[in-house]
Protein backbone atom coordinates (compact mmCIF):
# COMPACT_ATOMS: atom_id res chain seq x y z
CA UNK A 1 0.00 0.00 0.00
CA UNK A 2 1.21 3.38 -1.03
CA UNK A 3 1.73 6.10 1.16
CA UNK A 4 -1.76 7.81 1.12
CA UNK A 5 -1.97 10.99 3.90
CA UNK A 6 -0.01 14.52 3.68
CA UNK A 7 1.34 13.76 7.15
CA UNK A 8 3.15 10.54 5.29
CA UNK A 9 4.13 13.24 2.52
CA UNK A 10 5.42 15.69 4.55
CA UNK A 11 7.59 13.18 6.51
CA UNK A 12 9.52 11.86 3.47
CA UNK A 13 10.14 15.09 1.69
CA UNK A 14 13.98 15.09 2.26
CA UNK A 15 14.68 11.76 1.82
CA UNK A 16 18.10 10.22 3.61
CA UNK A 17 18.84 14.36 3.55
CA UNK A 18 18.93 15.81 7.38
CA UNK A 19 16.00 17.62 7.48
CA UNK A 20 17.04 20.62 8.99
CA UNK A 21 19.27 20.82 5.66
CA UNK A 22 16.15 20.43 3.00
CA UNK A 23 15.73 23.85 2.29
CA UNK A 24 20.06 23.98 1.15
CA UNK A 25 19.07 21.05 -0.33
CA UNK A 26 16.42 22.91 -2.60
CA UNK A 27 18.84 25.74 -3.03
CA UNK A 28 21.74 23.60 -4.33
CA UNK A 29 19.55 21.47 -6.53
CA UNK A 30 17.68 24.35 -8.38
CA UNK A 31 20.75 26.28 -9.10
CA UNK A 32 21.53 23.15 -11.00
CA UNK A 33 19.04 23.99 -13.44
CA UNK A 34 18.32 26.22 -17.07
CA UNK A 35 15.41 27.49 -15.52
CA UNK A 36 17.36 29.30 -12.98
CA UNK A 37 20.58 29.79 -15.08
CA UNK A 38 22.30 26.68 -14.22
CA UNK A 39 24.40 24.79 -17.37
CA UNK A 40 24.19 21.41 -18.82
CA UNK A 41 27.71 20.58 -18.33
CA UNK A 42 26.99 21.03 -14.40
CA UNK A 43 23.98 19.00 -14.39
CA UNK A 44 26.33 16.21 -16.61
CA UNK A 45 29.58 16.49 -14.14
CA UNK A 46 27.14 16.37 -10.76
CA UNK A 47 24.39 13.83 -12.52
CA UNK A 48 24.84 11.54 -9.19
CA UNK A 49 24.57 14.51 -6.28
CA UNK A 50 21.59 16.49 -8.77
CA UNK A 51 19.67 12.97 -9.28
CA UNK A 52 20.36 11.93 -5.86
CA UNK A 53 19.05 15.17 -4.18
CA UNK A 54 16.23 15.05 -6.54
CA UNK A 55 14.92 12.11 -5.74
CA UNK A 56 15.43 12.39 -2.33
CA UNK A 57 12.94 15.43 -2.29
CA UNK A 58 10.66 14.46 -4.79
CA UNK A 59 10.02 10.58 -3.81
CA UNK A 60 7.06 11.25 -1.29
CA UNK A 61 5.37 13.63 -4.08
CA UNK A 62 5.70 10.60 -6.49
CA UNK A 63 4.11 8.30 -3.86
CA UNK A 64 1.33 10.47 -2.91
CA UNK A 65 0.32 11.50 -6.63
CA UNK A 66 1.31 8.45 -8.69
CA UNK A 67 1.05 5.72 -6.19
CA UNK A 68 4.29 3.04 -6.09
CA UNK A 69 4.93 3.17 -10.11
CA UNK A 70 6.55 6.68 -11.47
CA UNK A 71 6.11 6.55 -15.34
CA UNK A 72 3.00 8.00 -17.62
CA UNK A 73 1.52 5.42 -20.04
CA UNK A 74 -0.19 4.59 -23.69
CA UNK A 75 -4.03 4.90 -22.45
CA UNK A 76 -6.91 3.49 -23.91
CA UNK A 77 -10.75 4.87 -23.77
CA UNK A 78 -12.04 4.18 -20.93
CA UNK A 79 -9.18 2.89 -19.20
CA UNK A 80 -8.15 3.77 -15.60
CA UNK A 81 -4.71 5.03 -15.12
CA UNK A 82 -3.99 2.54 -12.69
CA UNK A 83 -5.02 -0.13 -15.24
CA UNK A 84 -3.13 1.88 -18.11
CA UNK A 85 0.22 1.73 -16.07
CA UNK A 86 0.17 -1.91 -15.32
CA UNK A 87 -0.87 -2.65 -18.91
CA UNK A 88 2.34 -0.85 -19.92
CA UNK A 89 4.54 -2.69 -18.00
CA UNK A 90 2.79 -5.80 -19.16
CA UNK A 91 3.70 -4.74 -22.79
CA UNK A 92 7.61 -4.46 -22.01
CA UNK A 93 7.46 -7.86 -20.04
CA UNK A 94 5.88 -9.02 -23.48
CA UNK A 95 8.41 -7.75 -25.68
CA UNK A 96 10.75 -8.78 -24.08
CA UNK A 97 9.55 -12.20 -24.21
CA UNK A 98 9.74 -12.84 -20.90
CA UNK A 99 9.55 -16.21 -19.00
CA UNK A 100 9.56 -17.84 -16.09
CA UNK A 101 12.86 -18.37 -14.22
CA UNK A 102 14.45 -15.61 -15.58
CA UNK A 103 16.86 -13.21 -14.20
CA UNK A 104 15.63 -9.55 -15.13
CA UNK A 105 17.71 -6.55 -14.49
CA UNK A 106 14.99 -3.33 -13.96
CA UNK A 107 17.39 0.06 -14.28
CA UNK A 108 16.86 2.62 -12.40
CA UNK A 109 13.69 0.93 -10.90
CA UNK A 110 12.60 3.63 -7.87
CA UNK A 111 10.71 2.14 -5.70
CA UNK A 112 9.81 -0.71 -7.32
CA UNK A 113 6.23 -0.60 -8.36
CA UNK A 114 7.65 -2.11 -12.14
CA UNK A 115 9.57 -4.37 -10.71
CA UNK A 116 7.44 -6.30 -8.48
CA UNK A 117 4.49 -6.12 -11.00
CA UNK A 118 6.38 -7.63 -13.62
CA UNK A 119 7.82 -10.23 -11.06
CA UNK A 120 4.40 -11.48 -10.90
CA UNK A 121 3.38 -11.15 -14.26
CA UNK A 122 6.04 -12.91 -15.33
CA UNK A 123 6.76 -15.43 -12.78
CA UNK A 124 10.73 -14.11 -13.26
CA UNK A 125 13.25 -12.45 -10.47
CA UNK A 126 14.11 -8.98 -10.75
CA UNK A 127 16.80 -6.77 -9.72
CA UNK A 128 16.01 -3.33 -8.88
CA UNK A 129 19.23 -1.06 -9.64
CA UNK A 130 19.17 2.36 -8.14
CA UNK A 131 21.70 4.55 -6.54
CA UNK A 132 19.31 6.54 -4.39
CA UNK A 133 19.26 5.20 -0.75
CA UNK A 134 16.14 6.21 0.15
CA UNK A 135 14.35 4.44 -2.57
CA UNK A 136 15.66 1.22 -1.83
CA UNK A 137 15.10 1.59 1.88
CA UNK A 138 11.45 2.47 0.58
CA UNK A 139 11.69 -0.12 -1.97
CA UNK A 140 12.61 -3.01 0.11
CA UNK A 141 9.47 -2.44 2.61
CA UNK A 142 7.25 -2.37 -0.41
CA UNK A 143 8.79 -5.67 -1.29
CA UNK A 144 8.53 -7.50 2.23
CA UNK A 145 4.44 -6.20 2.14
CA UNK A 146 4.03 -7.10 -1.02
CA UNK A 147 5.60 -10.94 -0.16
CA UNK A 148 7.84 -10.59 -3.09
CA UNK A 149 11.28 -10.37 -1.16
CA UNK A 150 12.42 -13.82 -2.42
CA UNK A 151 12.29 -13.20 -6.14
CA UNK A 152 12.83 -8.77 -6.38
CA UNK A 153 15.84 -6.96 -4.78
CA UNK A 154 17.35 -4.34 -4.99
CA UNK A 155 21.41 -2.98 -5.65
CA UNK A 156 22.62 0.34 -5.14
CA UNK A 157 24.85 1.31 -7.89
CA UNK A 158 25.42 3.53 -10.74
CA UNK A 159 23.79 2.44 -13.79
CA UNK A 160 26.90 4.17 -15.36
CA UNK A 161 29.27 1.41 -13.49
CA UNK A 162 27.03 -1.18 -12.74
CA UNK A 163 28.46 -3.92 -10.22
CA UNK A 164 27.81 -6.69 -12.46
CA UNK A 165 29.77 -9.26 -14.22
CA UNK A 166 29.61 -9.48 -17.66
CA UNK A 167 26.58 -11.51 -19.27
CA UNK A 168 24.81 -11.93 -16.16
CA UNK A 169 20.92 -11.04 -17.21
CA UNK A 170 18.37 -12.74 -19.56
CA UNK A 171 16.98 -9.60 -20.19
CA UNK A 172 17.28 -5.58 -19.09
CA UNK A 173 14.49 -2.70 -19.13
CA UNK A 174 14.31 0.77 -18.55
CA UNK A 175 11.45 2.88 -17.32
CA UNK A 176 11.90 6.26 -17.99
CA UNK A 177 15.14 6.09 -15.61
CA UNK A 178 18.13 6.18 -18.28
CA UNK A 179 17.00 9.70 -19.16
CA UNK A 180 18.93 10.95 -15.88
CA UNK A 181 22.60 9.47 -17.75
CA UNK A 182 24.82 12.03 -18.59
CA UNK A 183 25.99 9.97 -21.30
CA UNK A 184 23.62 7.73 -22.89
CA UNK A 185 26.32 5.57 -25.11
CA UNK A 186 28.00 4.59 -21.63
CA UNK A 187 24.92 4.18 -19.85
CA UNK A 188 23.63 1.48 -23.00
CA UNK A 189 26.96 0.23 -23.21
CA UNK A 190 27.13 -1.03 -19.51
CA UNK A 191 23.22 -2.23 -20.49
CA UNK A 192 25.28 -4.31 -22.88
CA UNK A 193 27.82 -5.77 -21.27
CA UNK A 194 25.82 -6.88 -18.33
CA UNK A 195 22.69 -8.76 -20.14
CA UNK A 196 23.66 -12.26 -22.08
CA UNK A 197 24.42 -12.39 -25.69
CA UNK A 198 21.44 -13.07 -27.98
CA UNK A 199 18.93 -11.51 -25.49
CA UNK A 200 17.35 -7.99 -25.57
CA UNK A 201 17.14 -4.93 -23.87
CA UNK A 202 13.52 -2.53 -23.90
CA UNK A 203 13.39 1.08 -22.72
CA UNK A 204 10.60 3.85 -22.43
CA UNK A 205 12.83 7.01 -22.76
CA UNK A 206 12.08 10.69 -22.15
CA UNK A 207 13.10 12.31 -25.22
CA UNK A 208 11.77 15.76 -27.67
CA UNK A 209 10.87 15.02 -30.70
CA UNK A 210 11.09 16.14 -34.57
CA UNK A 211 9.01 19.07 -33.92
CA UNK A 212 10.89 20.84 -31.38
CA UNK A 213 12.72 23.87 -31.82
CA UNK A 214 15.83 25.19 -30.46
CA UNK A 215 15.59 28.26 -31.28
CA UNK A 216 12.00 28.63 -30.05
CA UNK A 217 12.02 30.44 -26.69
CA UNK A 218 8.94 28.76 -25.78
CA UNK A 219 10.06 25.07 -26.58
CA UNK A 220 13.28 26.10 -24.91
CA UNK A 221 11.35 26.87 -21.82
CA UNK A 222 9.03 24.16 -21.71
CA UNK A 223 12.31 21.75 -22.26
CA UNK A 224 13.87 23.69 -18.83
CA UNK A 225 10.69 23.36 -17.07
CA UNK A 226 10.87 19.72 -17.60
CA UNK A 227 14.42 19.58 -16.75
CA UNK A 228 14.07 20.91 -13.11
CA UNK A 229 10.86 19.28 -11.91
CA UNK A 230 12.47 15.87 -13.20
CA UNK A 231 16.14 16.08 -11.97
CA UNK A 232 16.92 15.69 -16.01
CA UNK A 233 21.15 16.98 -17.23
CA UNK A 234 19.46 16.99 -20.63
CA UNK A 235 16.34 16.00 -23.00
CA UNK A 236 17.67 14.01 -26.01
CA UNK A 237 15.82 13.73 -29.42
CA UNK A 238 14.44 10.19 -30.27
CA UNK A 239 17.17 10.00 -32.95
CA UNK A 240 19.85 11.07 -30.58
CA UNK A 241 18.54 8.10 -28.27
CA UNK A 242 18.60 5.39 -31.15
CA UNK A 243 22.04 6.67 -32.67
CA UNK A 244 23.18 5.93 -29.09
CA UNK A 245 21.51 2.79 -28.46
CA UNK A 246 23.21 1.40 -31.78
CA UNK A 247 26.49 2.89 -30.85
CA UNK A 248 26.23 1.01 -27.75
CA UNK A 249 26.67 -2.02 -29.88
CA UNK A 250 23.06 -3.38 -30.01
CA UNK A 251 20.99 -4.33 -33.22
CA UNK A 252 17.12 -2.39 -33.23
CA UNK A 253 14.70 -5.04 -33.34
CA UNK A 254 11.86 -2.20 -33.23
CA UNK A 255 11.17 1.73 -32.08
CA UNK A 256 8.10 3.62 -31.89
CA UNK A 257 7.30 6.90 -30.18
CA UNK A 258 3.65 4.96 -28.27
CA UNK A 259 2.24 8.71 -27.68
CA UNK A 260 1.48 9.83 -31.32
CA UNK A 261 -1.56 6.43 -31.54
CA UNK A 262 -2.39 6.95 -27.70
CA UNK A 263 -6.06 7.35 -27.92
CA UNK A 264 -6.23 9.43 -24.28
CA UNK A 265 -3.12 11.94 -24.20
CA UNK A 266 -0.16 10.75 -22.12
CA UNK A 267 -0.15 13.79 -20.17
CA UNK A 268 -4.22 13.69 -19.24
CA UNK A 269 -3.55 13.13 -15.55
CA UNK A 270 -1.43 16.42 -15.04
CA UNK A 271 -4.09 18.52 -17.65
CA UNK A 272 -5.91 21.48 -15.27
CA UNK A 273 -8.31 21.35 -17.60
CA UNK A 274 -9.56 17.71 -16.51
CA UNK A 275 -10.95 16.71 -13.39
CA UNK A 276 -11.21 13.16 -11.83
CA UNK A 277 -12.32 10.93 -8.63
CA UNK A 278 -9.80 8.28 -9.92
CA UNK A 279 -6.45 10.11 -9.85
CA UNK A 280 -7.73 13.17 -7.79
CA UNK A 281 -4.56 14.18 -6.70
CA UNK A 282 -3.24 14.82 -9.95
CA UNK A 283 -5.36 17.20 -11.31
CA UNK A 284 -5.10 20.85 -10.81
CA UNK A 285 -7.75 21.18 -7.76
CA UNK A 286 -5.84 18.08 -6.27
CA UNK A 287 -2.53 19.74 -6.36
CA UNK A 288 -3.64 22.61 -5.44
CA UNK A 289 -4.69 21.50 -2.21
CA UNK A 290 -1.80 19.24 -1.59
CA UNK A 291 0.57 22.84 -2.69
CA UNK A 292 -1.95 24.22 0.84
CA UNK A 293 -1.38 21.18 3.11
CA UNK A 294 2.19 21.26 2.38
CA UNK A 295 2.74 25.04 3.01
CA UNK A 296 0.43 24.86 6.20
CA UNK A 297 2.43 21.81 7.39
CA UNK A 298 5.99 23.35 6.78
CA UNK A 299 4.69 26.88 8.44
CA UNK A 300 3.63 24.47 11.48
CA UNK A 301 6.54 22.76 11.63
CA UNK A 302 5.94 19.32 10.72
CA UNK A 303 7.31 19.67 7.11
CA UNK A 304 10.73 20.66 6.51
CA UNK A 305 11.58 24.18 5.57
CA UNK A 306 11.82 23.87 1.81
CA UNK A 307 9.36 21.34 1.48
CA UNK A 308 6.31 24.24 -0.42
CA UNK A 309 9.58 24.97 -2.69
CA UNK A 310 9.94 20.86 -3.89
CA UNK A 311 5.97 21.05 -4.49
CA UNK A 312 6.45 25.01 -6.04
CA UNK A 313 9.03 22.69 -8.67
CA UNK A 314 6.93 19.74 -9.47
CA UNK A 315 4.37 21.93 -9.94
CA UNK A 316 6.28 23.78 -12.73
CA UNK A 317 7.20 20.26 -13.72
CA UNK A 318 3.89 19.56 -15.04
CA UNK A 319 2.88 22.66 -16.61
CA UNK A 320 5.89 22.02 -18.85
CA UNK A 321 4.51 18.23 -19.30
CA UNK A 322 1.43 18.99 -20.45
CA UNK A 323 2.44 22.18 -23.02
CA UNK A 324 5.18 19.84 -24.23
CA UNK A 325 2.76 16.84 -24.72
CA UNK A 326 -0.20 19.40 -26.20
CA UNK A 327 3.03 20.93 -28.55
CA UNK A 328 4.02 17.55 -29.45
CA UNK A 329 7.30 18.43 -28.79
CA UNK A 330 8.11 15.69 -25.40
CA UNK A 331 7.26 12.55 -24.95
CA UNK A 332 7.97 10.58 -22.21
CA UNK A 333 7.36 6.57 -23.81
CA UNK A 334 10.12 6.37 -26.91
CA UNK A 335 10.07 3.19 -26.84
CA UNK A 336 12.85 0.48 -28.61
CA UNK A 337 13.46 -2.96 -28.03
CA UNK A 338 16.94 -4.22 -29.09
CA UNK A 339 18.93 -7.19 -28.97
CA UNK A 340 22.42 -7.85 -28.24
CA UNK A 341 24.22 -10.01 -30.98
CA UNK A 342 24.78 -13.35 -30.26
CA UNK A 343 28.13 -12.81 -31.49
CA UNK A 344 30.57 -9.73 -31.53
Amino acid sequence: MSKSGTLDLASGVGGKINKAEVKSAVDEYEKYHGYYGGKEEARKSNYTDMVNKYYDLATSFYEYGWGESFHFAHRWNGESLRESIKRHEHFLALQLGLKPGMKVLDVGCGIGGPLREIARFSSTSVTGLNNNEYQITRGKELNRLAGVSGTCDFVKADFMKMPFDDNTFDAVYAIEATCHAPDPVGCYKEIYRVLKPGQCFAVYEWCITDHYDPNNATHKRIKDEIELGNGLPDIRSTRQCLQAVKDAGFDVVWDKDLAEDSPLPWYLPLDPSRFSLSSFRLTSVGRMITRTMVKTLEYVGLAPQGSERVSDFLEKAAEGLVEGGKKEIFTPMYFFLVRKPLSE
